[in-house]
């Protein structure tokens, strides 16, 4: 069962999708949403400019200015946060406990400082976390992603860039590759997979084979209760995240996967198939590290 869910809110229009993706969530599981905004600290970014060459000369009027910003947009992030419960009757919640709500709740969180930090922080304590890949999927909003992926330990779903298609419980497609990293993205959709009524398990044939054999897969994941299939995909001349695409888009309401690729971590983790993934896909994805 997920019943804490994580979702920081920047201010940008893609906080939007990231709390409706929470939200089918939630209401799947009578979970709990956190959604977290943390407001720069101008001080420590007006010193670190004083820093540059030159930077000295900057530092006059640049910490009102970065004050007058970090207000403008931690009110942005609020307003979208409170338009959104109100919009969905989602209740908001305190900090008072036991929980016994029998429907979703949500609570806004406001920290200054960091945001990786605060991101690790409250993502260590979360269930799941949520998170949208920002406007036009910029370098801030992927180095959070990272950060959510790599320092919390916790699952990370993101959500589809537009609202609808499949029940995100109905039929889950599960990207497979005989990979730790793979086996527990599974591991970590398995509450989905409790509620699911279809699963598939799709291997990428390149080069006209594949060496991952889902079959022990299939097996194990059949003890849930749901009907469980394996699928071969073919290339045919694609890179093989667009075959993957291609196979669940319509189909299924989520696609599971780990991070594929070589070289350094955090390069691997956002490389190669796994960054194709991520900037096309348009359904929602869970991945675990």
């Amino acid at each position: 069962m997920i019943k804490t869910i994580l979702v920081p809110a920047s201010g940008d229009r893609t906080d939007l999708v990231a709390l409706a993706g929470a939200l089918s969530v939630a209401q799947a599981f009578r979970a709990h949403i956190d959604v977290l905004h943390v407001r720069q600290d101008a001080v420590d970014i007006a010193v670190a400019m004083s820093a540059e060459p030159g930077g000295g000369m900057l530092i006059n009027g640049v910490i009102e200015q970065l004050e007058r910003d970090a207000s403008e947009r931690e009110a942005v992030a609020s307003r979208q946060f409170q338009e959104f419960c109100a919009r969905e009757q989602l209740a908001t919640a305190g900090a008072a406990s036991p929980r016994t709500e029998e429907a979703p709740t949500a609570q806004w969180h406001c920290e200054t400082g960091n945001e990786t930090r605060w991101m690790t922080t409250y993502g260590m304590a979360a269930e799941l976390i949520v998170a949208g890949r920002g406007a036009n999927h910029e370098a801030t909003a992927r180095s959070l992603l990272e950060a959510a992926l790599l320092e919390t330990g916790r699952p990370l779903l993101i959500p589809g860039e537009t609202a609808g298609g499949p029940d995100i419980c109905d039929t889950i497609a599960i990207a497979w590759k005989s990979t730790p990293e793979a086996a527990r993205a599974v591991t970590a959709s398995l509450p989905f997979i409790a509620r699911a009524r279809h699963v598939v398990v799709m291997t990428v044939e390149e080069g006209g084979r594949s060496e991952d054999q889902p079959d022990r897969l299939v097996d194990s994941l059949g003890w849930h209760g749901c009907r469980v299939t394996a699928e071969r995909i073919a290339a045919e001349g694609r890179e093989p995240a667009d075959a993957l695409l291609a196979a669940a888009q319509g189909r299924a309401g989520l696609l599971v996967m780990g991070g594929y690729g070589h070289g350094r971590l955090r390069e691997w983790v956002f490389g190669g198939f796994t960054q194709r993934v991520l900037a096309d896909a348009p359904l929602p994805v869970l991945m675990a590290h």
